[in-house]
């Protein structure tokens, strides 16, 4: 939140090429099952949320777009690839992954369901294990180069 209660909102790629902030409110966080979401994000769905009624200013870089539709474009990191937008003539929603508190947007809704994957609503059924229990050793020495999910003056740092 600012001073004046408005809700301020930040993110940005994987690779912290593109960052943005939204400031106002954002609506209907949503899952879409859509063919075209589900290529768009090379996933099973696109969690997206719309921030036509707030103030967007992207504050490092914009995405690259393509035009997936006569109605839709969708913006992307042309550096890591990361899924940013969904842009139609209505205004642009976000891909909820790309905030750096997704956790405060859940879903409240499922959109493109005519197309939405059959075992999508069993997977928290699946055997769950924390990444430091996964059996593949690499992971233990993993170093991520990932941008930290907090705005930083200059990207990459320079002692990387």
């Amino acid at each position: 939140m600012t001073l004046d209660d408005t809700p301020l909102w930040t993110g940005g790629c994987q690779c912290g090429a593109v960052r943005f902030r939204i400031r106002g409110a954002l609506s209907e966080p949503s899952i879409c099952h859509c063919r075209m979401c589900q290529k768009a994000f090379g996933n099973y769905f696109a969690p997206l949320v719309s921030v036509r009624s707030a103030d967007l200013v992207w504050t490092r870089a914009e995405p690259k777009r393509f035009q997936s539709s006569n109605h839709v474009r969708r913006g992307f990191c042309a550096e890591c690839g990361t899924p940013l937008t969904y842009e139609t003539p209505d205004g642009p929603a976000l891909a909820l992954g790309a905030f750096d508190t997704p956790e405060a947007l859940p879903p409240v809704i499922q959109f493109g369901t005519e197309a939405k994957l059959a075992y999508v609503d069993r997977l928290a059924a699946l055997p769950a294990r924390p990444t430091d229990q996964d059996p593949d050793p690499l992971l233990l020495t993993l170093v991520s180069y990932q941008h930290p999910d907090h705005d930083t003056e200059e990207w990459p740092p320079r002692d990387r």
